[in-house]
């Protein structure tokens, strides 16, 4: 059975579709088999990303370890007359049609609160949320008072997040584990750091989450998208040149998968 990793938030520019990418890839790189969704049916910047990817490999003819990524069904003639949600079905037919057969399936979520984005999240098994490391996104996790700086409440996402843990609580489903990834990590602005770091500290411990370091701003991630590769693919095109700000990127990769804690996964690369 696979287990179901959700990528979402309801921000965009976080880094959530880059993550996705790599956290598929990487898992498939581990010889796993990855299953990959994508929600956002305006953007599809995962789907995109995925498609550039089976393109460009066909072209340079590589044949390297990739999700299998794969659109949404259609929905059923009679999905409206059986009284169930159309997009609710269509994410299960897709689901259904991947859960024995992969170990893993990646949905990345839009960056806005959809009815599809609701429904992956009471089927995460794993959420993920990126932000960017400022209290410009921190509002997406809780609201915080401009004068002392103390956490006031959640934000309508991470309530949304304990009504999908209430609903698999009450499935009888395994709780998610719910991590949130500090994307955009400077050397800079150290003050702006130590205050983000020790409110999500105290967010954490209030609503249930773990906090780990994602990715730094770097221009690569901008330069990988058009052909569909990320940072563990760089040793296999000849015409790049790993340098060490790529050497550190991949670094940051492995720390990442090493502190999502998936089961079943030893990460080597």
């Amino acid at each position: 059975m696979a287990r179901i990793i959700v990528v979402g938030n309801e921000k965009g520019g976080s880094g959530k579709s880059t993550t996705c990418m790599h956290v598929a890839t990487a898992l498939a790189r581990m010889g796993h088999r990855v299953g990959a969704l994508d929600l956002d049916l305006r953007q599809r910047t995962f789907a995109r990303y995925a498609e550039n990817r089976s393109a460009y490999l066909a072209q340079a003819g590589l044949d390297l370890p990739s999700p299998d990524y794969r659109d949404l069904p259609e929905a059923e003639p009679d999905s409206k007359a059986s009284g169930g949600n159309v997009q609710d079905r269509r994410l299960t037919r897709a689901i259904e049609a991947m859960h024995d057969q992969k170990d893993f399936i990646v949905i990345d979520c839009p960056g806005s609160h959809t009815r599809l984005s609701q429904y992956a999240h009471t089927l995460a098994d794993t959420l993920i949320t990126p932000m960017n490391d400022s209290f410009v996104d921190f509002d997406l996790l809780a609201h915080v008072d401009p004068t002392t700086g103390q956490v006031k409440g959640p934000s309508i996402y991470a309530e949304m997040v304990w009504s999908a843990r209430q609903l698999r609580s009450g499935a009888g489903m395994t709780p998610i584990d719910w991590i949130v990834i500090r994307n955009r990590l400077g050397a800079q602005q150290m003050h702006n750091k130590r205050k983000v770091g020790e409110a999500l500290d105290d967010l954490s411990q209030r609503i249930g989450f773990r906090v780990i370091a994602g990715f730094s701003e770097r221009v690569i991630f901008r330069e990988l998208f058009p052909r569909g590769l990320t940072l563990l693919d760089l040793r296999d095109i000849k015409s790049e040149h790993l340098s060490l700000s790529n050497i550190a990127a991949r670094q940051e990769l492995r720390d990442m998968m090493n502190a999502l804690r998936l089961p079943t996964v030893t990460v080597e690369f």
